[in-house]
C-alpha cells in the first residue's frame, strides 16, 4: 500500500517504478462464507464473459454484493449501497419519501448520534458532499462513500456505520423536523424556469405512467404532511435485504471486503414478504391513432426569458432485455446510426441553418420507456423551420443508407475510444467502477471488461454495412407514439395543435447535410516553420521533469510518468489573458471562448478539424484566465506530436472563418435573458463582474454588445493576442522524452518569436468593490421564494505568497463548516451554503474570500448576520483544534489521492518556466495545507475577515422591489 503521507516530488517518481505489493488478509481475519465464484449473480442468463476482477456474493437473506481490488486512488475504498426503490415506488401520498429518507438516513442511526454524520466522516478523512453522498432517482437510492486511508479499523467502522444507516435509521419526529426544512430548501433552490420546463416535458412525454409526476424531490404537500410513522412505513416496505446490493472496491484484499460486508449485513432480517414493485406503465398510442408513429400529446410551455426549444420523442415500451453479446452488437450498430445523424445535424447547423444545435439520442428511461429523443434549439422565432429542417435530415437517414465512408469514420472514433479504455483500465478509479456496476444493476443488465467490449466490436466489423445501419436507424425512429414539447418565451406564439400539425407534416428527405468522410493526413499539412533544436534542456529540479528552452523564447516542461499508461496531457499557456484586452473590446472575450477554436487553423476549418481527428485522441479546450490563455487536451502517447502541431498551428497560422463567430453570437444572444429567471442566474451572470469592481472584461456581454461585434472585429482583436508571449508548453504523462522534444522542436520551436504585449496596452484589472454595510440589491424575475446572498472580503494574489493562499483555503473550509452547521443543519435555511477562497497567481491582487448561499428572501438578513458573526469570531478566537482537524484531515487525504496523477503536478507547476516562485514553494505544499495551527488561522482571519472591508450582495425577487417602492 502507498504511504499515507504526501510523497515528495522525488518520491513520486520513485513510486511510479515500484511494484505493487498485495497485502494478504491476516489468518485471523474473518473469511467470507457466501462468495459464489462459479455463479456470479450479475451474469446469470448471459453469454457475456465474466470480468474476473470482480467477486460476487449472495447471502441467504437476499443481500447481493460485489467486491474488487483496485488501487486508484491508493489506500481508498469506495462503497456503494443500492436500494432498489426510488420515486417510482412511492404512492401518491408518499411522493418525495425516497429522497426524504435518504436525508434522514444521514441524520441519525443505530451507530451514529444525531447530526454527527459530517464530523464523523471528516474524522475518517472523507469530505462531506464529495466523498460521502447519496442520490435518489426514480428507480433507486444509492448511498456512496469514498473512504481514504482505508486502514482496517477505519474500514470496519465505516461499514458498521453504513449498516446502521441502512438498517436502522432513527426516524423520529425531531429528526424529521430537522431534515424537512433542508429538503424543502433543496426543492426551492432547484426550482425555477428550468425545473418547470423539465416537469412539463416529463408529464407530456410520459403521460399515463408513474414517471410523469414523480420527480424524486416530491411535492410540498406530501413532504409537509410526512410523519415519522409514514416514513418508517416506506422504509420497512422497501429497505429490505432482497432489495439491497452492496459494492465495495478499493486498495484492500477483496476477501476482506466480502467478509466485512457479510459481517454487517448477513444477519439483517425484515419481517414479512417483500412487496412487488409497482407497474411503471408504458407509453400508449392515442385512441385515434392511424399509421406508423402516431403523434399523441403535445405541449407548449411559455417561460418568459427562456430561449426557444423543441423536443420530441418517439416512444416504445421498455422491455427487459436479455443482456447478451448479440444484444450489445445491436447497440453498437444503433450507436453508429445515431453518430452519423448527429454529425449531419451539426454540419447543417454549422452551414448556417435555421437552428443553433440539434441532436438525436436513444435512451432507456427509468425502466419505463425506450425512446428516441430529438432536441432542437432554433436560431430565431421560426421554430417550425427549425423543426422541419431537422426532420428532413432525419428523413434522409431513414430512407437512404449512409455511405460506407461515413460508417468507417464513426467506427474509427469508436475504435480509438474502446482501445483507450483497454489501455487505461488500470487507471479507472474505484468509485467509477462501483458506480458502473450499480448502474448495470439498475438497468437490469450485466457488466463487461474493456477487453470484452473491444473484442466484440472488432469481431463484428463486417456487420457495419450501409444496409444494417439503415435498418437500425429505421428502428430507432419507429415507435408506439410520438410526443412533443415546445418552449417559447412568448405567450400565444403557438398552440399544441400547431406543434402537433408540424410533427405530422410530411417532410422530404434532405441529403445536403451528408458530409464527406475523406480522411486528412497531418503529413499533408504545412509546416509550422523551420524546426529548431532547443538552446537548453535541463532538469527542472523536481519530479525528474525537464525544462526546455528555445531560441524564439518558447519554454516547455516535460515529465515522463509510467503509472498512467497511454495517458498524456498537453497544456499551452500564452499571452496575458484578460489583461490583454481593452475594456472596449470586452464583448469579444466571450465570443473568443466560444468561437476561437472553431474558426480553424491553416487549411483546416471546423469540419476539417473534426475529420483530421478521426481515429485519434485529440482535443482542443480553450480557456481565458486573468493573466494568460490556455489550450489543453487529454491525449495519448501515439498522438502527442499531432496534438502539439494543432496547438502550435493555431498560434502560427490561425484561420478566421466567420460562421463560428456568427453562431457564437446567436448562442450568446439566445441565452442572455434566461439569466434573469433565477437568483442563481443573476449570480452566474454578474457576481464575477461585481467582485472586480464592474470591470467590463468580467461582464457577461449584453445582446446589444454582442450584436455590435463583427467577424472582422473578432479577427482584429484576437489576431494579435495569438502572437503574444510568453509561451509555455507542458507535456506530462506516458511520453518518450526525446520524441516529445523532437515534436516540440518541429512545432513550438519553429514558431516566430512571440511578441511582447506593449506596456500601454496592458490594462490592469480593476480591483475589489467598495465595502458596504447595506447589501447591494439586485432583482431577478423568477419565483418569489428564491433569493441569494454573497459576502466577500478582499485578500490578495501572486505566487510570492503561495503558502498564505493555501492556508486561506483552510480558513475558508473552517468557515464553510461553521456556516453549513448554522445555516443548513440547525436552521434548514439553505441547502448548500459555502465559503471559498480565490487567489489569482498571475496578479498581485484581485483575490477574495466569498460566502455564498441560496435561500428564501426572509432569511437573507439572518444569513448576513450569521456570516458576519462567524467571521468576527474566527478573527478574534480562531478555530478550535478539533474543527481545524476536521478540515486538514480530509485535505491531507485528498492530496494523497490526487498527487498520484500527473495533472495534479501540472497544475502546481503551471507557469513555473516563467515564475520560479512556483517551484520554490512546491516542497511546502503539504505542510501549508495540513500543519497549520489554530493561531495561524486566527491571524489570517484577523487580517482578512475585516468587517469594514466586507462587501455584501443580495438578489431578491422582483416582487420585493415593488414592495420596497
Amino acid at each position: 500500500m502507498a504511504s499515507a503521507m504526501l510523497l515528495s516530488p522525488a518520491a513520486v517518481q520513485a513510486q511510479q517504478a515500484a511494484p505493487t505489493v498485495s497485502v494478504a488478509v491476516e489468518p485471523s481475519a474473518p473469511q467470507p462464507q457466501y462468495l459464489k465464484p462459479d455463479d456470479p449473480w450479475i451474469y446469470r442468463g448471459t453469454d457475456i464473459p465474466v470480468d474476473k476482477e470482480w467477486l460476487f456474493g449472495e447471502m441467504p437473506n437476499g443481500v447481493r454484493y460485489a467486491v474488487r481490488r483496485n488501487g486508484v486512488p491508493p489506500d481508498q475504498v469506495s462503497i456503494r449501497i443500492r436500494i432498489d426503490a426510488g420515486s417510482l415506488n412511492e404512492t401518491d401520498d408518499e411522493r418525495g419519501y425516497a429522497h426524504l429518507l435518504e436525508h434522514l438516513t444521514f441524520r441519525q442511526s443505530k451507530y451514529m448520534a444525531e447530526g454527527q454524520a459530517i464530523p464523523i466522516w471528516q474524522r475518517l478523512g472523507a469530505t462531506f458532499g464529495s466523498d460521502t453522498n447519496a442520490e435518489t432517482t426514480p428507480t433507486q437510492t444509492v448511498f456512496k462513500l469514498d473512504l481514504p486511508n482505508a486502514r482496517p479499523a477505519a474500514l470496519d467502522e465505516s461499514m458498521k456505520l453504513l449498516s446502521g444507516m441502512i438498517r436502522e435509521p432513527t426516524l423520529s419526529a425531531s429528526n424529521l423536523a430537522a431534515d424537512l426544512p433542508i429538503v424543502l430548501a433543496e426543492k426551492r433552490e432547484n426550482s425555477g424556469a428550468g425545473t418547470r420546463i423539465a416537469e412539463a416535458t416529463r408529464s407530456t412525454f410520459f403521460h399515463g405512467q408513474r414517471l410523469a409526476d414523480r420527480a424524486p424531490i416530491g411535492t410540498i404537500k406530501t413532504l409537509k404532511t410526512a410523519t415519522p410513522e409514514s416514513v418508517r412505513a416506506f422504509h420497512q416496505k422497501w429497505y429490505r435485504p432482497e432489495n439491497t446490493v452492496i459494492v465495495a472496491v478499493g486498495d484492500v484484499d477483496p476477501q476482506q471486503l466480502a467478509a466485512l460486508t457479510e459481517e454487517y449485513f448477513a444477519d439483517w432480517k425484515v419481517a414479512g414478504k417483500a412487496p412487488a414493485a409497482p407497474d411503471f406503465g408504458k407509453p400508449e398510442a392515442p385512441d385515434d391513432a392511424k399509421g406508423p408513429n402516431p403523434v399523441g400529446r403535445t405541449r407548449v410551455i411559455v417561460e418568459p426569458g427562456q430561449p426557444r426549444g423543441i423536443s420530441y420523442a418517439i416512444l416504445r415500451p421498455w422491455e427487459q432485455v436479455t443482456d447478451n453479446l448479440e444484444y450489445n452488437r445491436g447497440l453498437l450498430i444503433d450507436g453508429i446510426a445515431q453518430a452519423i445523424i448527429n454529425r449531419r445535424l451539426e454540419a447543417r447547423a454549422r452551414s448556417g441553418g435555421s437552428y443553433l444545435m440539434a441532436s438525436a439520442q436513444q435512451r432507456d428511461v427509468s425502466r419505463s420507456v425506450d425512446g428516441t429523443f430529438v432536441s432542437i434549439t432554433p436560431l430565431g422565432d421560426d421554430w417550425q423551420a427549425a423543426l422541419h429542417d431537422v426532420r428532413a435530415v432525419i428523413a434522409d437517414a431513414i430512407t437512404t443508407p449512409p455511405t460506407q465512408e461515413e460508417i468507417d469514420r464513426e467506427l474509427a472514433a469508436y475504435n480509438v475510444a474502446f482501445a483507450n479504455q483497454v489501455e487505461q483500465r488500470a487507471l479507472l478509479a474505484g468509485g467509477q467502477l462501483g458506480d458502473d456496476l450499480v448502474q448495470a444493476v439498475d438497468i437490469r443488465e450485466s457488466i463487461a471488461a474493456p477487453e470484452t467490449i473491444l473484442n466484440v466490436f472488432k469481431n463484428m466489423r463486417d456487420r457495419f454495412t450501409p444496409e444494417a445501419v439503415l435498418e437500425h436507424t429505421q428502428r430507432l425512429f419507429q415507435g408506439t407514439v410520438v410526443r412533443g414539447a415546445l418552449v417559447t418565451p412568448v405567450a400565444g406564439e403557438a398552440s399544441e395543435a400547431d406543434l402537433r400539425k408540424a410533427l405530422n407534416h410530411k417532410v422530404e428527405a434532405d441529403g445536403n447535410s451528408r458530409i464527406s468522410a475523406e480522411s486528412i493526413s497531418f503529413a499533408d499539412l504545412p509546416p509550422i516553420g523551420e524546426p529548431a533544436d532547443p538552446v537548453e534542456r535541463a532538469p527542472l529540479g523536481v519530479l525528474g521533469s525537464e525544462k526546455i528552452t528555445y531560441a524564439n523564447g518558447v519554454k516547455a516542461l516535460i515529465w515522463r510518468t509510467n503509472n498512467e499508461p497511454g495517458r498524456v496531457t498537453v497544456r499551452v499557456r500564452f499571452g496575458h489573458g484578460l489583461q490583454g484586452f481593452s475594456p472596449e473590446d470586452a464583448a469579444y472575450i466571450e465570443l473568443g471562448q466560444m468561437a476561437l477554436v472553431g474558426s480553424g487553423l491553416g487549411p483546416l476549418g471546423q469540419e476539417e478539424l473534426d475529420r483530421i481527428s478521426t481515429g485519434r485522441m485529440l482535443g482542443f479546450d480553450f480557456s481565458i484566465e486573468d493573466g494568460h490563455f490556455t489550450f489543453e487536451a487529454r491525449t495519448r502517447s501515439a498522438d502527442v506530436a499531432d496534438q502539439l502541431y494543432l496547438f502550435a498551428a493555431k498560434l502560427a497560422m490561425p484561420r478566421w472563418d466567420a460562421n463560428p463567430v456568427e453562431r457564437a453570437k446567436a448562442a450568446s444572444t439566445l441565452s442572455y435573458d434566461s439569466y434573469n429567471a433565477t437568483a442563481s442566474g443573476i449570480l452566474s451572470r454578474d457576481l464575477n463582474w461585481l467582485l472586480h469592481n464592474r470591470d467590463p472584461r468580467y461582464a457577461t456581454p449584453t445582446p446589444a454588445q454582442i450584436q455590435a461585434t463583427t467577424a472582422e472585429g473578432f479577427r482584429e482583436v484576437w489576431e494579435p493576442l495569438l502572437k503574444q508571449g510568453p509561451v509555455e508548453v507542458m507535456v506530462f504523462g506516458d511520453i518518450d522524452p526525446d520524441q516529445t522534444v523532437a515534436a516540440l522542436s518541429r512545432t513550438f520551436g519553429a514558431l516566430p518569436p512571440p511578441t511582447a504585449l506593449p506596456g500601454d496596452t496592458v490594462t490592469e484589472l480593476d480591483g475589489f468593490p467598495a465595502a458596504n454595510d447595506d447589501p447591494l440589491i439586485l432583482y431577478h424575475q423568477g419565483d418569489k421564494d428564491q433569493a441569494a446572498v454573497a459576502i466577500a472580503w478582499p485578500t490578495g494574489g501572486g505566487s510570492d505568497r503561495l503558502p498564505e493562499s493555501r492556508k486561506l483555503e483552510i480558513l475558508a473550509d473552517v468557515f464553510s463548516n461553521r456556516l453549513l452547521n448554522a445555516v443548513r443543519e440547525k436552521e434548514g435555511a439553505s441547502y448548500a451554503p459555502q465559503v471559498g477562497s480565490n487567489w489569482p497567481l498571475d496578479m498581485n491582487s484581485g483575490g477574495h474570500l466569498l460566502a455564498l448561499a441560496q435561500l428564501s428572501p426572509a432569511n437573507v438578513p439572518a444569513f448576513i448576520q450569521e456570516a458576519d458573526k462567524i467571521a468576527a469570531d474566527l478573527a478574534t478566537n480562531g478555530p478550535t483544534a478539533d474543527e481545524l482537524a476536521l478540515v486538514t484531515g480530509p485535505m491531507r487525504q485528498l492530496i494523497n489521492r490526487i498527487q498520484t496523477g500527473h495533472t495534479f503536478w501540472m497544475n502546481e507547476l503551471a507557469g513555473a518556466t516563467i515564475d520560479p516562485q512556483r517551484v520554490r514553494h512546491l516542497p511546502s505544499l503539504l505542510n501549508d495545507y495540513t500543519n497549520v495551527t489554530p493561531e495561524e488561522i486566527r491571524s489570517l482571519a484577523a487580517k482578512y475577515l475585516v468587517k469594514d472591508k466586507a462587501w455584501h450582495l443580495a438578489i431578491l425577487p422582483k416582487d420585493t422591489a415593488a414592495a420596497n417602492r
